[in-house]
């Protein structure tokens, strides 16, 4: 379970900073990087096998995940603003 939270941490932020969510919190970037490890592992399995360690490509699947989950966000916040 730690390790979940850790990579979703990790995966969150990083797609907060790619995508540039706007007023996004901590907490916020964990669930997205949580739901968006999921997404990205549903899309992509284990098809980004780039690196030989495991928790670098999970990392990898998860930040892909929660960069388009991130995007999805955005586009909504903007279509409904």
């Amino acid at each position: 379970m730690l390790v979940v939270l850790i990579v979703g941490a990790i995966a969150g932020w990083l797609a907060g900073s790619i995508v540039k969510l706007e007023n996004s919190s901590f907490l916020v970037d964990i669930l997205i990087g949580i739901l968006g490890g999921w997404l990205g592992y549903k899309l992509f399995g284990h098809q980004l096998n780039i690196t030989t360690s495991r928790i670098v490509n999970e990392v990898i699947t998860a930040t892909a995940g929660a960069s388009i989950l991130a995007l999805g966000i955005k586009v909504v916040r903007k279509i409904t603003a």
